[in-house]
């Protein structure tokens, strides 16, 4: 919510406006958000007596029930769009959609939209609020890690346009954001894994206590789900638990002052350099986490050849990333796309690169002056170091899939449509054909996680939900980039 003050002074020639927009929102950590016994959810709609919620059809059909029991409970009506939300459908036309439901909900100028998903959903229904008679209220319930720890503390919301990420976007701030982290017991591993990038990045770069407590635990948050799992241990989830909350507050309190980044150096554009042009470069994009995480560990190397971050350090945070299955290099991050990336950049940063990297460890600079041939050489030196790493420093399950887009819908020849383009594409760079190594275990086949819901193969690759396989146009069930075709 925001409260508007301003002057006008009268000028020879005019007048002279000064305006301050005071943005006062609130997150409440809440497991069991939807449990009956919960009301605070219910609480901020009792003055409408119903919901518009937005959600992607993955989480209503592991939590549709539990949701319309909540608010029936609560006596109050509730409607829900489902929609497909994924790179390929983050776009105009999937906003379109929402606003049409908002439009024909009839919604009121300071009735809340209520918004279950990821990152991709909050960011695209989050405009549409934006946009809707330019400012529409909203709430906010992440249902990822990414979702949870990143996407929710930003007021950013945006859709992607052409092959630039979040090209068109707004900040437009929730009245509020509820933080459950049960979510995550029936997250996707391959999900767990592409979040626990983003607390890499703010802890590398700014919180060195954080850092230390994901490279103890790297392995077992990832396999527990942050400790929401069955069988996790009082031990992992108390580190996850404040591994959480000081990387949601640590974020928040670098990116409050800086709400409408007036300012562009930025400690948690750490990783953001060059990801928005290669994160969707490949045929099927990189998930977010892979994309920031190949971005990091290169900037991390360029770095280290500045003697900005020592040998020690450089192969710690390389190690966390390898330990994590994340991406560190992709065989198409080459020069050409390093050059172009650099320069989409620039101006985006005002003729600056301002490349966020530690130095050391647990705090961060910015670099400017670099040129060309220094970035293609640390390029040349980071793919060297690569190799000695498993997979050539590729992730595991690195591609989105359509846990990442909802595209599958249940619809089984679909399902097989997908899984054939994925076995088609193979795995690159040996990794494992039918089983998945993590932690030092071999889980075979899917992601096992509840109701088998989001599993999907290993590694979804290229030509997987982007047309190529069995006549998929973007998807399936005729839809081009969120649209019907």
């Amino acid at each position: 919510m925001s409260d508007l003050t301003a002057s006008v002074l009268e000028t020879k020639n005019g007048f002279h406006v000064d305006g301050y927009e005071k943005i006062s929102y609130d997150f409440t950590f809440l497991d069991g958000v939807f449990d009956t016994k919960n009301r605070q959810l219910a609480e901020c709609y009792q003055r409408w007596g119903r919901v518009l919620a937005v959600t992607d059809m993955n989480v209503f059909d592991m939590y549709g029930e539990q949701i319309e029991k909540y608010f029936q409970h609560y006596d109050l009506e509730l409607k829900v769009h489902k929609t497909k939300i994924g790179e390929k459908a983050k776009t105009i036309p999937t906003f379109l959609s929402i606003v049409d439901s908002m439009t024909e909900f009839g919604i009121y100028r300071k009735e809340p939209v209520l918004v279950v998903g990821g990152g991709l959903v909050t960011d695209v229904a989050g405009f549409a609020c934006a946009a809707y008679r330019r400012n529409t209220n909203f709430i906010r319930v992440p249902t990822t890690v990414i979702g949870l720890i990143d996407a929710s503390v930003s007021i950013k919301v945006a859709v992607n346009y052409g092959n630039y990420k979040n090209r068109l976007g707004a900040y437009h701030a929730p009245m509020h954001t509820f933080l459950d982290f049960t979510f995550l017991r029936t997250l996707p591993t391959a999900q767990i894994r592409n979040g626990f990038a983003e607390l890499i990045k703010i802890s590398s770069c700014s919180h060195l206590a954080t850092f230390d407590l994901l490279d103890k635990y790297c392995e077992q948050l990832i396999d527990t789900g942050f400790g929401r799992t069955d069988g996790a241990s009082d031990e992992v989830r108390s580190a996850a638990d404040k591994i959480n909350r000081e990387g949601i507050h640590e974020m928040l309190k670098l990116e409050t002052p800086n709400l409408h980044e007036i300012g562009l150096d930025r400690v948690i554009a750490y990783g953001h350099t060059w990801s928005p042009l290669h994160e969707l470069v490949p045929e099927t994009p990189l998930r977010h986490g892979h994309a920031i995480s190949i971005d990091m560990a290169y900037s991390a190397t360029l770095a280290n050849s500045r003697k900005l971050l020592s040998d020690e350090e450089h192969k710690r945070l390389l190690n966390l990333f390898s330990r994590a299955g994340l991406s560190m290099d992709h065989h198409q991050f080459d020069e050409e796309i390093l050059n172009k990336g650099t320069q989409a950049i620039l101006k985006t940063r005002d003729g600056k690169l301002r490349a966020a990297v530690p130095n050391p460890l647990g705090s961060c600079t910015f670099v400017n002056d670099v040129g060309v041939e220094e970035l293609s050489a640390a390029l040349r030196r980071h793919k060297e170091i690569m190799k000695e790493y498993p997979r050539n420093g590729e992730g595991l399950e690195a591609f989105v899939d359509a846990s990442d887009t909802g595209y599958t819908d249940n619809n089984q020849p679909e399902v097989e449509a997908l899984e054939a383009a994925a076995e088609e594409a193979g795995n690159l760079n040996g990794s494992m054909n039918g089983d998945v190594v993590h932690g030092g275990h071999v889980k075979k086949g899917m992601n096992g996680h509840a109701h088998g819901i989001n599993g999907h193969a290993d590694a979804v690759k290229e030509k997987l939900a982007n047309g190529s396989a069995k006549g998929l146009t973007n998807g399936v069930n005729g839809f081009t980039n969120g649209a019907k075709a």
